[in-house]
């Protein structure tokens, strides 16, 4: 099936609603000194598309001079994080020595597999001006027999990530494959991720290739088999039909999704496992602090209660 856009109505005729299983509308999650964010993943008639696991949509949320984001360290196990900005900025520190401002259109993927502690804070140079934050952080989980590989970070610029557009259409390939473009991330499973923008009235195919699929509406509607669906939604779909997304006024959106994992995780704070009894084993890592500590942090998030 071509990527290609088209101003063409009739491309969404073809279809049927039938190819959407499920329509998610993030829920509201306070974390704490007026940080709210929107989470689509997991949700309780879905916990994963493809390895995604966890999919929170912050922002717009703008930062008075003197103000930030102050995430404290804390730790992950058996899954790799994405931070993707559309603005603002963040400073991403880890226990492996990895300290990197994450800036928009970047990509910046923390595999914590057998564990890894991290923080992240406004940079001091936006804390001091204020900034306007808005992003996406999703989890992916690894998969069985790679859950305990040895933590990495991987960084790759806005401009190192491959790009394709077209009149009315851009999208921006975060990881795997999309619109006949790959993305440089190493991945340890088969995954794809991509920023995709249309202009009102502009059409795009969702590829029918990969196993699991779904689309998150940042911003903007979009129509689908003459269904219209405001953002923020997540819209996953059905294997294998052909899907054709069409933009009633500018829309913003993330595509994704990738081959499903071989069986459901267990999901507790900031950890992710095959097994519950990994869990926890994290559980008492992080409270006798046997996890490596976040050089030049001197706080914290304890473990939860319950």
């Amino acid at each position: 099936m071509s990527w290609l856009p088209s101003n063409d109505p009739a491309l969404g005729d073809p279809q049927s609603c039938d190819a959407l299983e499920l329509v998610i509308v993030p829920r509201v999650r306070d974390l704490g000194d007026g940080f709210a964010v929107r989470r689509a993943l997991p949700h309780g008639r879905r916990q994963m598309v493809g390895p995604f696991i966890f999919f929170d949509h912050f922002g717009p949320i703008q930062f008075v001079s003197g103000k930030g984001m102050d995430v404290r360290p804390h730790p992950h196990i058996g899954l790799a994080t994405v931070t993707y900005l559309f603005d603002g900025s963040i400073m991403h520190r880890d226990s492996e020595g990895h300290i990197q401002e994450i800036q928009p259109g970047a990509m910046n993927l923390m595999t914590a597999g057998s564990g890894i502690a991290h923080s992240e804070r406004t940079p001091d140079a936006q804390r001091a001006g204020g900034q306007t934050m808005l992003g996406l952080q999703s989890w992916i989980a690894l998969p069985k027999g790679k859950e305990e590989i040895a933590p990495t970070f991987q960084h790759y610029g806005a401009d190192s990530l491959p790009t394709v557009q077209d009149r009315g259409f851009r999208a921006r390939v975060i990881a795997g494959s999309s619109f006949g473009a790959t993305s440089p991330v190493e991945m340890v499973s088969p995954w794809f991720y991509a920023e995709v923008a249309l202009e009102a009235g502009m059409s795009v195919p969702l590829d029918a290739d990969h196993e699991e699929r779904a689309i998150y509406l940042v911003d903007g509607e979009i129509e689908i088999a003459g269904d219209r669906h405001q953002a923020p939604q997540l819209l996953v779909f059905r294997p294998g039909d052909r899907i054709t997304v069409r933009a009633t006024q500018p829309a913003r959106m993330m595509f994704l999704g990738g081959d499903a994992l071989e069986g459901p995780r267990h999901i507790w704070w900031n950890f992710v496992s095959s097994s519950k009894e990994r869990i926890e084993q994290a559980k008492d890592d992080w409270k006798t602090g046997r996890f490596a500590p976040v050089p030049n942090e001197h706080e914290f998030i304890p473990l939860p209660e319950n």
